[in-house]
């Protein structure tokens, strides 16, 4: 399966439960988290999204460092099975 497929089924998932998605690109910045969702309860998540076998690089693995520092709500996910448990697991 191809990243985009990955992301389609995780902007339909998050409009589906009522919230919003964002592609996200940061110019100057890389590693940056592919995907900012905003959900109905208020909740703002940045999310990577990877294909099954994908890995982060160490600059995205750094990105999820500095977003547990700052206690942000940030997720990877690889398959529609975990986008599908994400939503059901934030909305």
């Amino acid at each position: 399966m191809k990243e985009s497929e990955v992301e389609r089924h995780f902007v339909w998932a998050v409009e589906r439960a009522g919230g919003k998605t964002w592609k996200f690109t940061s110019p100057g910045r890389k590693g940056v988290a592919d995907q900012i969702a905003c959900l109905p309860d208020g909740q703002t998540w940045f999310v990577e999204l990877k294909t099954k076998g994908g890995r982060l690089s160490p600059l995205q693995k750094m990105f999820a460092a500095d977003m547990a520092t700052l206690r942000q709500s940030y997720a990877c996910l690889w398959t529609k099975e975990q986008i599908d448990e994400f939503v059901r697991q934030t909305s």
